[in-house]
């Protein structure tokens, strides 16, 4: 039986989602657990991985086991179990060939920049006390929709087959003294979004024009574009699946 598992995590005590030989994983902290309570070896399959010290507010991971679930205990346990910086939303059955990764059809991130120094959130947000212009960020914004190749924000030396991906939304929004960059794609790149933010950032400088973009693109080349941006003011918000992964009784867990 296949199930899918729901958490949120605090990413500053992380090296990313992903096992790593010599570092602690959010991957790996949730393994131990799982495997724990239910007393057998249990593997995960996240629906994406996040770098060090980026948080996520809705990760999903798939894993297998032989019996039914108790779906609500199972969360309670591992929400007693588990450190306070990783919280567990959900488990829920899903078909048995879907697949955590490979079935989601979006996901979403947000950047946030504190415009002010802030002594509660230095470690959420990425401070930029320079004054920006939003309006030419977001006119930066549009012209990503005319593009599907991301090379020049992707880090080099990844083994992935393109760099073509779809982005569905990306704005900025104020809200007094901290700004949020929202981005939906149907896929990243790694450090996409991160290197997309630092070369928004030398555009609200005016370091870059708007219309530097289109050549930052057409370049494919990560020198081209703007620096990588700390991951501690990066989340992972949201991740959608069709509804026909779930089985029938489990058709409201994720709308």
């Amino acid at each position: 039986m296949r199930f899918f598992i729901e958490l949120s995590y605090n990413g500053k005590a992380y090296h990313g989602w992903q096992i790593q030989p010599n570092a602690i994983s959010v991957q790996e902290v949730l393994e131990n657990a799982l495997s724990t309570i239910l007393k057998a070896k249990i593997s995960t399959m996240g629906a994406g991985r996040t770098d060090t010290g980026v948080h996520a507010s809705q990760m999903f991971a798939h894993f297998d086991f032989d019996t039914a679930i108790e779906s609500k205990d199972l969360v309670y346990k591992l929400n007693s179990f588990l450190p306070k910086d990783i919280a567990v939303r959900s488990v829920f059955e899903v078909k048995p060939e879907i697949h955590a990764r490979f079935y989601a059809t979006s996901r979403t991130y947000h950047y946030k920049i504190s415009t002010s120094k802030n002594v509660f959130d230095y470690d959420f947000a990425y401070q930029v006390q320079l004054p920006l212009d939003i309006d030419a960020m977001n006119a930066a914004c549009n012209i990503l929709f005319q593009y599907k190749d991301f090379q020049c924000f992707s880090k080099t030396n990844t083994d992935v087959k393109t760099y073509n991906c779809e982005i569905k939304e990306a704005h900025w929004t104020q809200n007094e003294n901290q700004l949020q960059f929202t981005i939906t794609a149907d896929r990243f790149l790694r450090n996409m979004v991160r290197a997309i933010v630092g070369t928004m950032i030398n555009i609200g400088l005016g370091k870059l024009k708007v219309d530097d973009l289109h050549h930052i693109i057409t370049s494919k080349n990560r020198s081209e574009a703007g620096f990588s941006v700390p991951a501690h003011g990066l989340y992972l918000v949201k991740i959608v699946y069709p509804e026909t992964i779930k089985m029938e009784k489990n058709t409201e867990l994720l709308k």
